[in-house]
């Protein structure tokens, strides 16, 4: 087992983009292909070049400026009943793709021959005969797709079998064993596959798995281990309904839990950076929880686990974080202790110990603000201001002296009719500026005022983009008069950060949440004010 080669087959580009409110532009296709090229995967499905104009640009622009690794892989269907391949219109498309592989998929259940496509069994056998010998008569190498091979197989073994044997005798190079509907189980999947391999001794064998069951993953090294050398995915689990093995936790369990090779450890260090750029393409929030690449991955948050953390890693940890591209973090809340301080505040350049009184202090104003209702789990910029306030190390970049927002509705015709205006006033360096703006809500307009001001005196406000604003009722019984708890993140480039402002007043909580969300960002720049003489 050790080192035997497993090949990776990406689909997130044809399955993954299946998934509901998912929408790929040409060149969101294009830039996932190259990032997907330099994470080292084998193949690269591009989509049903022929289907739609979009596929069609996407594999003529490869062809102008091809991957350097990956091999870039055409998807189809076996021709339509009652006609032949060569006469097919589709499979015209799929040449004129130019790529040297073609998956084909074909019918595997009997129900779906007879009922999906309306033809007989027979006739199934002979399109997918037909298909893959036309595609090799034409220079392609195939990869069969035996679509709901397994529900298949459960159904009607011998039929499933010969649909298969009709692959590999017309020149299939792989033959994919498909869970398409997501239901099967791993204790079925290694008995089928199994089978399937005592049958097909020497075919080579790969394995595509849908998450409605929440098993794709499992499925996928449930296979692996009974013989299968493919395995088919996406990255973070995209694709239909639940979605498809995720390809980002399939990698490192092969590779690090197996022993199989599947990339280089080199290439697996820049997994987390692909997952992040690939929901950043596909404009979906990462999931900060999953396997490996998510923020909290290696997050710890309770203090027995910081303390034993520090000591050795391993005590809770199951692989080293940087072998994917991720990085150990501590959690600060109201479950922290002494060594979570300690640890956090080493992340960010500040050496505490035990014996440090700003260490007890820090943890004494964290666990009463969190009483209060802060959450700085969420706000690790503003545990960072609070960190430098106790050390006497902050030096605020500008002064608070008040706010006042107006909010005005008007009926309008069926509907109504709003606007908010904030004024602020802002002292720098003992300059004060009053200054106002609109907005399309009354936080807005906060923001919108504060960034005018400020931005006489820092220029760089104007390049913090405010890109998520949370609110949250921390009780709820107590009605208007609630304790209202709002996390604003703010980003420069790359770089994001988090604050967190809390009020029984949600424009006041919102107040210290962007004004803290500034100072951090102006800090962090080491901005000089530019101040008149």
């Amino acid at each position: 087992m050790t080192g035997e080669r497993i090949w990776i087959y990406d689909t997130t580009l044809r399955d993954g983009a299946q998934r509901e409110g998912l929408s790929l532009s040409l060149e969101d296709k294009l830039q996932i292909a190259h990032l997907l090229d330099q994470l080292g995967v084998h193949f690269i499905e591009g989509g049903w070049p022929g289907a739609n104009p979009k596929d069609v640009q996407f594999f003529w622009q490869l062809q102008q400026e091809p991957l350097r690794h990956a091999q870039l892989v055409a998807f189809c269907s076996t021709r339509r009943p009652r006609t032949t391949a060569s006469e097919d219109t589709f499979l015209q498309g799929i040449l004129a793709a130019g790529t040297r592989w073609v998956t084909v998929f074909g019918k595997s259940w009997d129900l779906h021959v007879t009922e999906g496509l309306g033809t007989t069994l027979t006739q199934n056998l002979d399109m997918i005969a037909d298909t893959i010998t036309y595609l090799r008569q034409q220079q392609r190498q195939v990869l069969y797709d035996a679509e709901h091979w397994f529900d298949g197989y459960q159904a009607n073994p011998e039929y499933a079998l010969a649909t298969l044997e009709t692959a590999a005798q017309a020149g299939a190079e792989w033959l994919v064993l498909c869970d398409t509907n997501g239901g099967t189980l791993p204790h079925q999947i290694a008995a089928i596959v199994q089978q399937v391999k005592a049958r097909f001794p020497t075919a080579q064998i790969g394995i595509h798995t849908h998450n409605d069951a929440g098993t794709a993953v499992a499925n996928a090294l449930a296979a692996v281990q009974s013989g299968a050398r493919m395995v088919q995915g996406t990255i973070n689990g995209y694709g239909e309904r639940c979605g498809n093995a995720n390809l980002c936790t399939l990698i490192p369990n092969l590779q690090l839990k197996l022993n199989y090779h599947c990339i280089t450890s080199a290439q697996l260090t820049h997994l987390v950076e692909v997952s992040r750029a690939v929901s950043e393409r596909v404009n979906l929030a990462p999931d900060e929880h999953a396997p490996y690449v998510g923020l909290s991955a290696f997050a710890h948050k309770g203090g027995i686990h910081v303390s034993a953390v520090g000591k050795n890693p391993q005590t809770y940890e199951h692989i080293a974080p940087e072998q994917v591209g991720n990085q150990r973090r501590v959690v600060i809340s109201e479950q922290a202790g002494l060594s979570n301080i300690i640890a956090k505040a080493q992340e960010l350049g500040v050496d505490l110990d035990r014996s440090h009184p700003a260490t007890r202090e820090v943890l004494r104003r964290l666990k009463e603000l969190e009483g209060q209702g802060y959450q700085f789990e969420a706000a690790e910029a503003s545990f960072e201001l609070l960190l430098r306030q106790v050390l006497g190390q902050r030096q605020p970049p500008f002064m608070l002296h008040g706010f006042q927002v107006h909010c005005q509705t008007q009926a309008q015709g069926d509907g109504h009719w709003s606007s908010s205006v904030a004024t602020i006033k802002v002292a720098v360096n003992g300059q004060e500026l009053i200054t106002a703006a609109e907005g399309n809500g009354p936080v807005s307009a906060l923001d919108n005022a504060l960034r005018r001001a400020l931005g006489n005196f820092y220029p760089q406000v104007a390049e913090f983009q405010l890109s998520d604003y949370k609110v949250r009722v921390l009780d709820g019984q107590s009605g208007a008069a609630a304790m209202t708890r709002v996390l604003v993140e703010l980003t420069h480039g790359a770089q994001r950060w988090t604050t967190v402002g809390v009020s029984t007043n949600i424009i006041e909580a919102s107040y210290q949440a962007v004004a803290e969300g500034l100072e951090y960002g102006l800090t962090r720049l080491g901005s000089t004010p530019v101040l008149t003489p």
